[in-house]
C-alpha cells in the first residue's frame, strides 16, 4: 500500500519507451500559434500580458546587461508554471517531481550564470569567495565555507522545487484515499476530509505558481551577481 503512493512519481513508459520527453513537451501546445495579427483572440490577449507581467517581474533585480537573458528566463518560467499546474490534473505525470529533470534545469543555468560572472568580472567573482577585512587564520576556512555554498546553488534549486511539487501531491493522494475510504462508513467525516482536500487542492495551485517562480527568481538573483 505504501508503495501504490509513489507510484504516481515513476516515469511512464509505453512499450519500454519513457513518455516524458512527450509529458516535457505537451505545454508548448497549450500555447496560441503565431499569426500575422498581433491579437487574434481574449486567449492570446491573456497570454501577451500574463508574459509581460512575468518578463517585468524577473527583470526588475537585473541592470541592463542582465535582460539578454529575459527570453531564457521567461520561457522557463512559462515551462514550469504550465508544467506544474498540468500535474495538479487528475491522471497525469509531473515531470518537475523527478529530481533529475530539475538538476538537469538548474546545473547549466547556474554555471551558465557562474561563467558570466568570471568572463565578465573575473575578479569581483572570485572575490565573493573572500569577505573583505577577513582575518588571516579565518582565510582558508571562509574559502572553504564560500565554495561550498556557491557550488549548493544548483542543489538546492533542484531539491527545493522536486521536495514541494512531491510533498503536495502526495498530501493530496493522502487525503483522496481517505476520503473515498471513509464514504461508505462515516460520510460526515467524508465530506469534512473532502473539504479539506479542495482547500488543499487549492493551495497546491498556488505553490506550483509559487515555486516556479522562486526557481527562476533565484536564478536570476545569481545572475546579478555576476554581472
Amino acid at each position: 500500500m505504501n508503495l501504490s503512493f509513489f507510484d504516481q512519481f515513476s516515469s511512464p513508459s509505453l512499450l519500454g519507451i519513457p513518455l516524458i520527453l512527450i509529458s516535457m513537451t505537451f505545454p508548448a501546445l497549450l500555447l496560441p500559434s503565431q499569426n500575422n495579427r498581433w491579437i487574434t483572440s481574449r486567449l492570446s490577449t491573456l497570454q501577451l500580458w500574463l508574459v509581460n507581467l512575468i518578463t517585468k517581474q524577473l527583470m526588475m533585480p537585473l541592470n541592463k546587461k542582465g535582460h539578454k537573458w529575459a527570453l531564457i528566463l521567461t520561457s522557463l518560467m512559462v515551462f514550469l508554471l504550465l508544467t506544474n499546474l498540468l500535474g495538479l490534473l487528475p491522471y497525469t505525470f509531473t515531470p518537475t517531481t523527478q529530481l533529475s529533470m530539475n538538476l538537469a534545469l538548474a546545473i547549466p543555468l547556474w554555471l551558465a550564470t557562474v561563467l558570466t560572472g568570471l568572463r565578465n568580472q573575473p575578479s569581483a567573482s572570485l572575490g565573493h569567495l573572500l569577505p573583505e577585512g577577513t582575518p588571516t587564520p579565518l582565510i582558508p576556512a571562509l574559502i572553504l565555507i564560500e565554495t561550498t555554498s556557491l557550488l549548493i546553488r544548483p542543489l538546492a534549486l533542484g531539491v527545493r522545487l522536486t521536495a514541494n511539487l512531491t510533498a503536495g501531491h502526495l498530501l493530496i493522494q493522502l487525503i483522496s484515499t481517505a476520503t473515498t475510504a471513509l464514504l461508505p462508513t462515516m460520510p460526515t467525516v467524508s465530506l469534512l476530509t473532502l473539504l479539506i482536500l479542495l482547500l488543499l487542492t487549492i493551495l497546491e495551485v498556488a505553490v506550483a505558481m509559487i515555486q516556479a517562480y522562486v526557481f527562476v527568481l533565484l536564478l536570476s538573483l545569481y545572475l546579478q551577481e555576476n554581472i
